[in-house]
């Protein structure tokens, strides 16, 4: 059994910053298990720019974006075990893992930073009929195929779905010569960024087919083409005399994600069913002892730069707990989420913690225009953030309320964040 201060799991985004932020805040003794043969996580296929404007201040792809942290992470000394994969977690902090030259292991951590990242929503979640044939792919699955293998999926592409890697392949795939016949979206507006909507379906002439969805596949040992039809927005469900057949050999899936949470709920971790990751405190501290969460395992973000800060703050909040060896406990105040606000985290106030300004995170559940983001305590609106010309599923929204708010109400029932709509 090793006795290690902090342990990251992943050696991704999330678990590379949280690794830097820890060292940096004083810990010597810490470890990164990645299961991959490299650090990096998914930037490391994301060979498109747009990363980095945030945390850099520069235009960066996805390699460089990583290379950032794994070279700080270099120079601070943090070690780094890659083709490592754990297998349990449990809820006194003892970590599992097996690796192919070290065999299996145990660790003993004061700390645990939770940095899985998250995993694409496959076929199957979808009951889509048809035949299995070949030629069926989540869009990562295909990004990784011809980024990193140098692999093409197919030749004539529909894409079901407008989730950010749905919208980049479309342009990647353009790039290498297919044909990408439409975009198809089950809900009335994208799930993806709008610059990606402009710049990799507008800037291509591809179009995306809003409320729609993919009804039958047709072909038996490979896709030959699949029939989608009108969603009908109160039922969604699909129109009769709506169907259209689309004549393709390949039908990719960017339908979602998934916080890779396994792990967690082997450590009796509390899941919040609207972010499907970790129930957290401000500190990003879960529901058990000594154990932390950042990242997509937490929420399933649309900026890396947004996982790089967060999970900084889990590395420096892991580093604290471990150096101050104080047991979390005082009053968790819980967070509502209100009208309009969808996977809101942080999900509780820890009144008798609170020292630095509260970040609080979501998504927009539909579209709004002329919207404020406002939170209140027990009904009493306490901020009332600038109004945003438009807000929508696809973006991430974010408002800062400070630490004074909170300790200033020792008798508070509970915090509500909300959006409010003129």
């Amino acid at each position: 059994m090793r006795e290690v201060d902090v342990l990251i799991i992943g050696g991704g985004p999330a678990g590379l910053a949280a690794a830097v932020a820890a060292k940096e805040a004083g810990i010597d003794n810490l470890l990164v298990l990645e299961r991959e043969d490299k650090p990096g996580g998914i930037l490391k296929q994301c060979i498109h720019n747009g990363f980095g404007l945030r945390m850099f201040g520069e235009e960066l792809t996805g390699p460089e974006y990583a290379q950032r942290y794994i070279d700080k992470a270099e120079a601070l000394g943090v070690p780094i075990q890659c083709d490592t994969m754990v297998l349990s977690v449990t809820g006194d902090r003892v970590v599992t893992s097996i690796n192919p030259e070290k065999g299996l292991e145990q660790f003993q951590a004061k700390a645990i930073v939770l940095a899985m990242g998250c995993r694409e929503r496959p076929r199957g979640a979808l009951g889509i009929p048809g035949w299995r044939g070949a030629g069926i792919y989540s869009a990562g699955t295909a990004q990784r195929f011809v980024n990193l293998e140098g692999l093409m999926p197919g030749r004539k592409i529909v894409i079901l779905g407008s989730g950010d890697i749905g919208l980049i392949m479309a342009r990647r795939m353009t790039f290498e010569g297919c044909e990408v016949k439409a975009c198809v979206e089950l809900m009335p507006f994208s799930s993806g960024l709008k610059r990606n909507i402009v710049q990799c379906l507008d800037d291509y002439g591809i179009p995306l087919m809003l409320n729609h969805t993919v009804v039958d596949i047709a072909g038996r040992d490979r896709v030959t083409g699949v029939t989608i039809a009108e969603i009908d927005p109160k039922t969604k469900k699909p129109i009769a005399g709506t169907e259209q057949y689309i004549e393709c050999d390949t039908l990719l899936l960017s339908v979602g994600l998934i916080p890779e949470n396994e792990l967690s709920t082997g450590a009796g971790v509390d899941i919040s069913r609207s972010t499907q990751g970790p129930v957290v405190d401000e500190t990003l501290a879960t529901s058990v002892e000594g154990i932390f969460a950042a990242g997509n395992v937490l929420h399933v973000h649309d900026l890396v730069d947004f996982v790089s800060e967060e999970a900084a703050t889990a590395g420096r909040t892991a580093a604290e707990y471990v150096k101050s060896g104080a047991k979390s406990g005082g009053k968790r105040v819980p967070v509502e989420e209100g009208f309009g606000v969808g996977g809101c985290v942080p999900q509780y106030i820890n009144l008798d913690a609170v020292k630095e300004p509260v970040k609080f995170m979501f998504r927009p559940r539909d579209v709004y225009k002329a919207a404020r983001i406002c939170v209140d305590v027990d009904g009493e609106e306490v901020l009332r953030g600038k109004p945003h010309m438009i807000m929508a599923p696809g973006e991430m929204a974010e408002l800062t309320v400070d630490p004074e708010v909170f300790p200033s109400r020792p008798d508070m029932g509970k915090v509500t964040v909300r959006l409010e709509v003129k």
